[in-house]
């Protein structure tokens, strides 16, 4: 069992140089103190913003700047490409008709990161 995950929860990736917020919009949706997520608020510039500089080669950004330094790897501005949701989610309970995320979903860059939950944003809401 773990904890349901709120907007402002704190969000790591795995290529990314800096923590990132969720945000979750309260559209049609149940409202804690914060909206409360599903598997959906995937939404890179939406819900999932930057995480600093990004360092995967597969971000052509990086790549091109990496080799233009001579293959010292060089860091650029991270722009998530999400490809699909949230993984596993919570089906036995919805969330705007969708299962609700909780701290042990992970989510998928395109660019080979991989992101996951450092602090769901609330304590008080176990889910399954």
């Amino acid at each position: 069992m773990g904890f349901g995950v709120c907007g402002g929860a704190v969000l790591n990736c795995s290529f990314g140089m800096a923590p990132s917020v969720l945000t979750v919009l309260p559209v049609s949706r149940a409202v804690s103190a914060m909206p409360i997520a599903c598997i959906m608020d995937q939404v890179p510039m939406v819900n999932i913003m930057p995480f600093g500089m990004c360092q995967s080669l597969m971000n052509p950004a990086v790549a091109a700047a990496t080799a233009a330094a001579f293959g010292v790897l060089t860091p650029m501005p991270c722009i998530p490409v999400i490809p699909g949701p949230w993984t596993p989610g919570s089906p036995a309970v919805l969330v705007g008709g969708k299962p609700a995320l909780n701290q042990s979903c992970k989510l998928l860059c395109a660019y080979g990161g991989m992101i996951q939950i450092q602090n769901p944003g609330t304590t008080n809401i176990q889910i399954t």
